[in-house]
């Protein structure tokens, strides 16, 4: 009887640090590893990151084409950009333009493709 209750003693403490080390261990293997983890939220950072700059990109071009129109519009146009979107929407070349052929890059797989 006394061995009975010296092990019971000593196994139910025990068994109840190993739960509670095997639990503890189970909230920071989740709070490192899990789907809210810290590896999770450096790979959102990063793609957070990848997006911002995709948009920065988005955002300069919105405002390069915003600007071009904006010379389009407006009480004055800029005659020499209606100019150019004329000749490259109509392929037209003026009798006064110099057109310079150049020879197709010997690289270049398609005979068919000049440079200008």
């Amino acid at each position: 009887m006394v061995v009975r209750t010296r092990l019971a003693a000593i196994l139910i403490p025990l068994a109840f640090y190993v739960f509670s080390g095997v639990v503890g261990s189970y909230f920071i293997w989740q709070a490192a590893r899990g789907q809210r983890g810290l590896e999770a939220d450096a790979a959102t950072r990063k793609e957070m990151a990848a997006i911002d700059t995709k948009l920065r990109a988005v955002r300069a071009e919105e405002d390069y084409w915003r600007n071009r129109i904006a010379l389009l519009r407006g009480p004055e146009i800029d005659r020499d950009l209606l100019d150019e979107q004329a000749r490259t929407l109509l392929d037209h070349v003026g009798k006064n333009d110099l057109m310079i052929f150049l020879a197709p890059v010997s690289g270049e797989t398609t005979g068919s493709t000049t440079r200008r």
